[in-house]
């Protein structure tokens, strides 16, 4: 049997016609990069041991602060804040009841507050509307206004400090809130209308064009349409923007007055007297920092999906 069988299959072989093609099958895994190994790697369980190490390095100095805003002045003066961990009997909250009696420190919490929240409404409401219009709306000049937005984006604030200064002077709005606010919008208008342009963009135009058919107008599609799908990116901005005046300390310093001063002014003047107020410092910091934090975990999962919105499909 072998030896008749092996004839034929030469001769088969020989018999196929010239130009044909041969499919040949190669068993075994592709060879795989060193990036592809690397990342392989990231799941393991030392490598998750390594990660856990280093979060928690960097958190130490959250911590430490933490620490310090529950100890009292004399203690804080006395021994580092790593000592409390063989004596917790120091922890006390009387430095956050000291803190809410503090008249300036208060009033500076909420002046920021009053910052945070329009600039933030007002940037979001304001991008979405005008990235709408340059995304689904026809008119003369629209490409142009998009590349002046791109270009507003590299333009530094510091730049304008001394125009828009006198700009304030002239109106009446120097040394105010109103003045903080807007500015803010200024200087957020460009990165959020960038950021929803893009966003809008890979909306399908069947999905507008349907509405159309119904009778809906422009409102009715925006408020109805393009809201509730662009909730993600619309999510990550607000928390971005709010991040960003939360913290700002610069514009503050050049357009608030000690009335108007938000919590990263007043947490700055009391730096003059660091030695003597570590514990309202230590608290009022942790107060400034805890406040982004809520919102950031507040809106995380719209944040997270609006951070990788269009990276897959």
């Amino acid at each position: 049997m072998s030896a008749s069988t092996a004839p034929t299959a030469t001769r088969s072989s020989r018999q196929r016609p010239a130009g044909s093609v041969v499919e040949v099958s190669v068993s075994g895994a592709p060879r795989r990069g060193l990036a592809s190994r690397l990342v392989s790697r990231l799941g393991s369980g030392t490598v998750q041991v390594v990660l856990v190490l280093v979060a928690l390095f960097w958190m130490v100095p959250v911590i430490g602060l933490l620490v310090v805003s529950l100890r009292s002045e004399t203690d804080n003066t006395a021994s580092g804040w790593w000592t409390v961990f063989l004596k917790p009997a120091e922890l006390t909250l009387a430095n956050y009841q000291d803190l809410v009696q503090n008249e300036v420190i208060m009033r500076s919490f909420l002046n920021t507050v009053y910052i945070s929240v329009p600039s933030t409404i007002l940037v979001v409401g304001i991008g979405a509307l005008a990235a709408y219009a340059l995304v689904w709306m026809e008119f003369p000049g629209r490409d142009w206004l998009m590349v002046a937005v791109v270009g507003l984006l590299v333009l530094p604030i510091q730049a304008a400090l001394i125009p828009i200064s006198q700009l304030y002077g002239a109106l009446g709005v120097f040394g105010s809130i109103t003045g903080v606010i807007l500015f803010h919008v200024a200087f957020g208008l460009p990165f959020a209308v960038f950021l929803l342009r893009n966003f809008f963009a890979g909306i399908p135009r069947d999905l507008l064009e349907a509405a159309r058919m119904d009778g809906a107008g422009e409102w009715r599609i925006f408020r109805r349409v393009v809201l509730p799908v662009a909730r993600p990116a619309l999510a990550s901005l607000a928390v971005f923007q709010f991040l960003w005046v939360w913290n700002d300390l610069l514009v503050a310093l050049v357009f608030t007055s000690p009335e108007a001063a938000p919590l990263t002014v007043a947490l700055r003047a009391q730096l003059r007297q660091f030695g003597t107020n570590i514990d309202v410092l230590a608290s009022g910091a942790f107060l400034s920092m805890m406040v982004p934090l809520l919102v950031f975990f507040a809106f995380q999962r719209y944040f997270v999906q609006g951070v990788f919105a269009g990276s897959t499909k």
